[in-house]
């Protein structure tokens, strides 16, 4: 597996850290990386080219002159594309140039450019950017105390607002959200930095074990998992009531007899 030192903004060693070997430790597919790199860059193209055909160029429908007797070659347009000011024969139209890759395609070529930038030693982690106010010159010196030298793909969580407005101005510095971190911008950097909160889940410290629980077929955890849950501030320690029972159908014999019991107390001459 994979370690590197998680450092602090002054270029301090706080402790090692493990990268997750499915995502810094496959084997880079070169060919699945140039696909996604290629539809990403045509994504970009905005398309939007166009040219005039000789049916869309304004003039041309009078014959330039008659079909023969003069000695030049016959001519019916004078906007057919051999004029000049003619219109374009299989010019460029607006069209779309995306492609439709495989999100697993797209998952693969992220994991093999962050898989070879940690196998040049490229992966840089920061415990955090811990900026007072923006300051570009401070920025400018915790790269240098960390030694990142060329260009720097910076990977923020929505909440370093200070740490990009510090970082922004600077070239060499590309800023970016975790969640908008893809292979192309990966392979056009030469340094990946993330924060301890930004880098990618198995990115757990590796200086310190983890907390030991009950195992989970003990009789601790048993116990645990048989004891009831104590009654919060929002709940009640007090059942509920039970809901009322609903009445039984009448039965049809009942119903007949209330049928002429209505019959008899509505017959005329009836007293009351």
């Amino acid at each position: 597996m994979t370690s590197v030192d998680l450092r602090s903004q002054d270029g301090a060693t706080v402790r090692p850290v493990d990268l997750d070997p499915s995502l810094f430790g496959v084997e880079p597919n070169v060919a699945v990386m140039h696909q996604v790199v290629t539809a990403q860059l045509a994504a970009a193209r905005a398309g939007t080219h166009s040219t005039l055909t000789r049916a869309e160029v304004r003039g041309g429908g009078r014959k330039p002159w008659r079909q023969k007797g003069t000695g030049r070659a016959r001519q019916g347009s004078t906007r057919a594309p051999h004029w000049a000011g003619g219109g374009v024969a299989a010019g460029p139209k607006p069209r779309d140039y995306r492609q439709r890759t495989p999100k697993k395609m797209v998952q693969l070529a992220l994991r093999s450019a962050l898989s070879d930038r940690a196998s040049e030693g490229r992966v840089a982690v920061v415990d955090r950017w811990s900026f007072a106010a923006p300051r570009t010159k401070e920025a400018t010196a915790a790269l240098e105390a960390l030694g990142l030298e060329g260009k720097v793909l910076l990977v923020l969580g929505p909440d370093d607002e200070v740490a990009y407005r510090s970082f922004r101005n600077l070239p060499d510095v590309q800023i970016m959200l975790v969640g908008e971190l893809n292979a192309y911008d990966v392979l056009c950097n030469d340094w990946i930095v993330f924060t301890e909160a930004t880098l990618p889940p198995g990115g757990a410290g590796a200086g310190g074990p983890a907390p030991a629980g009950p195992p989970s077929g003990s009789s601790a955890a048993r116990s645990d998992a048989a004891e009831p849950e104590a009654p919060g501030p929002l709940t009640s320690a007090v059942p509920e009531a039970a809901a009322p029972q609903a009445e039984p159908s009448p039965s049809p014999e009942s119903k007949a007899a209330a049928a002429g019991e209505r019959d008899d107390h509505d017959e005329p001459g009836a007293g009351p």
